[in-house]
C-alpha cells in the first residue's frame, strides 16, 4: 500500500503533492477530531452511572462533541477539495507533458506503438486513475489514521483491549496485502482489454469507408465484439477478485468488534474493569474499524492506479530526440546528406545516401514503393535521427538545432492531409498561430482555395470535421498549401501532394503549388511526370540506395528504373476504351 501510494505521489507535480501532503494532514486531523467523541461519550457516561450531571459536564461533553462534529466538517471540506484539486489536476497535468513529450520522439515509435495506445492512456487510464486518486488516496490514509488514532486512545483505556484492537488491524492488512495481489493480478488484463477496445474501435471508425467498400463489415464486427466482450470479461472478472476479497476485510473487521465486546464485557463481569470504561469500549468496538473499512475497500483500487502510473511513465520513459541545440538561422539553406544511413527494427532503409540539394532549385525523389523515399525526406526535416553518416542544413548538422529553429526552415505538404476539427482560418493559421485575417486572406487566395471556402455556409469561420472529414481531397490539400504558404518556410517538401486529386481539382493544386513554391527549395517526392521532368534534379531511390541521379534528358539517356518509369506512364496516358 505505501509502496503505491509513493509511486503515486512521485508521479504527482511539486505543486499536487503538497495539495496531497496538505489532505494528509488533515486527515491526521479529521482523524483526531473522530476520536474526541470517545472521552466526550466517557465523560457523558461516567457521569449517568455515577449521577453527577453537572452543568460543567453538560458543557464539557457538548463541546467536545460540537469540536468533533464542526470541525470534521470544516476539515473534510477543505480535506476533499484539496485531494480533488490534486487528482484531477495531476492527470491534466500528465496529457499535457504526454503531449509535449511525443513532439519530440522519433516517428518510428508511432510506427510500433498504436494510436489505441496513446488514446486509451491519455483518456480512459488517466480518466480512471484521476477519478480514484481524488477519493482512494486519502480515504485510505485516513481510514488507516482514525483506526490507528483510535486504537492508542483504547489502549490508553485499556491495554489489554488495545492488544486485541492491535491484533486486528494486523490480521486486517496481511489479508489485504493478500487482496491487492489478487486484485494486481486481473488489473494489467483490464487495463490492456481496455487499451485494445480503443485501439479496435478507433480503427473501425477511421476505416468505416474501406470496411464498406470490401463487404468486410461481418469481419470488423466481429473484431469489435471480441474486443469489447474482452473489456466486458476483465471488468467482470476484476469486480469478482475484489468483492470477495472486500467481504473478508469487513468480516475480519467485525468479528474483531464481536472480540473486543466479548472481551470488555469478560474483564466487566469478572470485575477487572470497571462499568464506565466498560460501556466507552463496547462504543469503540463499533467505531474503531468503521473508517478502515472504507479504506480496505479503496486499497484494491491503489493498484488501478499504479498501473495507470506505469503506463504513463511507460510513455514518457521513451527517449525524445536531442532537441536542445542551438537556436541557429543558416546564412543559406543548402542540404547536404553524407554517406546517410538508416535502419527501423533492424532493417536498413536508407543505405549509404550521399546528396546535395541547392538552395532554391527543385529535387524529385522517384522510385519503386517502398523504396526509401520518404523516410529520405523525413531525415532531412529530422523525424528520425540517422543512424550513420550526417544531415546539413547551411553547413551546420540538423543535431546541432534546436527542433524548434529547424522546423522554421521546413513546410510540408502530404498526401494524406489532417484538418483539426476547429475553423478553417484557425487550420491554416496552424501554419503561423500570430497571423492576421488579411494574412489569411490572402495565402488562401494564393492556394486557391477562398473561392470555394466562401460559397460555405460560415466562410472562414466554418468549422470542419475532424480529419477535415466535411471537405474532399482537393479542398483539403489546398487548405495544406495555404497552411504552408503563411508559414513561408524556405524549404518545401511535397510527399505525394497530387497524387489522390480528381481532375476538377487538378489545375487550381497545380496553381496552389507554383504559388507555394517560388523562390524556394522544394523536394519533391512523386509518380507523376510533369510533375518531375522540370525539377533541377531527379534522384532516383531504390532498395534505399541512389541508382540514378542527374536531370530528366540525361536520366532518359540512360537504361534504367527513371527511363522505365516515364516509359510505362506514357504508356498509361496512350491507352483508350475502344
Amino acid at each position: 500500500m505505501l509502496e503505491m501510494l509513493a509511486k503515486f505521489f512521485n508521479f504527482c507535480s511539486k505543486e499536487n503533492r503538497n495539495k496531497f501532503y496538505t489532505a494528509v494532514a488533515l486527515g491526521v486531523l479529521d482523524a483526531l477530531l473522530a476520536a474526541m467523541k470517545i472521552p466526550a461519550a466517557y465523560f457523558a457516561i461516567d457521569a449517568v452511572i455515577n449521577a453527577k450531571i453537572e452543568a460543567r459536564t453538560f458543557v464539557v461533553v457538548m463541546g467536545l462533541m460540537l469540536v468533533s462534529t464542526v470541525g470534521k466538517m470544516i476539515v473534510n471540506r477543505f480535506s476533499q477539495m484539496l485531494q480533488t484539486e490534486a487528482g484531477y489536476n495531476t492527470c491534466a497535468g500528465k496529457r499535457i507533458e504526454i503531449g509535449e513529450h511525443l513532439r519530440y520522439l522519433p516517428m518510428g515509435y508511432f510506427n510500433d506503438t498504436s494510436l489505441g495506445h496513446i488514446t486509451s492512456v491519455t483518456t480512459n487510464t488517466l480518466e480512471q486513475t484521476g477519478d480514484i486518486a481524488t477519493r482512494a488516496i486519502i480515504m485510505v490514509l485516513q481510514g488507516t489514521i482514525t483506526t490507528m488514532v483510535i486504537g492508542i486512545l483504547m489502549f490508553a483505556f485499556d491495554v489489554r483491549i488495545g492488544f486485541i484492537t492491535l491484533a486486528g488491524i494486523i490480521v486486517f492488512f496481511l489479508f489485504n496485502r493478500v487482496t491487492n495481489k489478487s486484485v494486481e493480478k486481473v488489473a494489467g488484463e483490464k487495463i490492456a482489454a481496455d487499451k485494445d477496445m480503443v485501439g479496435v474501435v478507433l480503427e473501425f471508425i477511421q476505416g468505416i469507408a474501406e470496411i464498406r467498400n470490401y463487404n468486410i463489415i461481418s469481419h470488423e464486427g466481429t473484431r469489435l465484439s471480441n474486443a469489447i466482450k474482452r473489456k466486458t470479461k476483465a471488468d467482470i472478472t476484476a469486480e469478482i477478485a475484489a468483492i470477495p476479497a472486500v467481504g473478508v476485510q469487513m468480516w475480519i473487521s467485525k468479528i474483531t468488534g464481536v472480540f473486543i465486546s466479548g472481551a470488555t464485557l469478560y474483564f466487566y463481569l469478572t470485575g477487572t474493569m470497571e462499568l464506565t470504561r466498560c460501556i466507552t469500549m463496547l462504543f469503540c468496538s463499533f467505531m474503531v474499524f468503521e473508517m478502515l473499512d472504507a479504506a480496505g475497500t479503496y486499497t484494491a483500487l491503489l493498484k488501478i492506479i499504479g498501473k495507470g502510473v506505469d503506463l504513463v511513465n511507460e510513455i514518457m520513459a521513451v527517449e525524445q530526440m536531442d532537441i536542445n541545440g542551438a537556436d541557429i538561422h543558416p546564412d543559406n539553406k543548402d542540404i547536404h546528406l553524407d554517406h546517410v544511413s538508416f535502419a527501423y527494427d533492424n532493417r536498413k532503409i536508407i543505405d549509404d545516401v550521399t546528396l546535395d540539394i541547392k538552395e532554391k532549385t527543385t529535387t524529385a525523389i522517384v522510385g519503386p514503393s517502398g523504396g526509401g523515399k520518404t523516410t529520405l525526406a523525413s531525415l532531412l526535416a529530422r523525424f528520425w535521427d540517422v543512424k550513420e553518416g550526417s544531415v546539413s542544413l547551411g553547413g551546420k548538422d540538423v543535431r546541432d538545432y534546436s527542433f524548434d529553429s529547424l522546423m522554421e526552415n521546413f513546410s510540408f505538404v502530404f498526401q494524406r492531409v489532417y484538418l483539426f476539427e476547429d475553423t478553417i482560418a484557425n487550420n491554416i493559421r496552424f501554419g503561423r498561430p500570430e497571423a492576421s485575417m488579411e494574412e489569411v486572406y490572402d495565402a488562401a487566395k494564393k492556394a486557391c482555395c477562398h473561392d470555394f471556402i466562401m460559397a460555405l455556409p460560415d466562410g472562414y469561420e466554418t468549422v470542419v470535421g475532424e480529419g477535415g472529414a466535411s471537405l474532399s481531397g482537393g479542398e483539403k490539400q489546398r487548405i495544406a498549401i495555404a497552411r504552408a504558404i503563411i508559414k513561408n518556410a524556405p524549404i518545401i517538401i511535397l510527399d505525394e501532394a497530387t497524387a489522390n486529386v480528381d481532375p476538377e481539382n487538378e489545375k487550381e493544386l497545380t496553381q496552389a503549388i507554383e504559388n507555394l513554391t517560388k523562390e524556394k527549395t522544394i523536394i519533391m517526392i512523386a509518380h507523376r511526370l510533369k510533375t518531375v521532368r522540370h525539377a533541377d534534379q531527379i534522384v532516383v531511390i531504390d532498395k534505399g540506395r541512389i541508382v540514378q541521379k542527374g536531370k530528366h534528358d540525361e536520366l532518359m539517356k540512360q537504361e534504367g528504373i527513371y527511363k522505365n518509369f516515364v516509359s510505362g506512364r506514357k504508356k498509361a496516358v496512350s491507352w483508350k476504351i475502344a
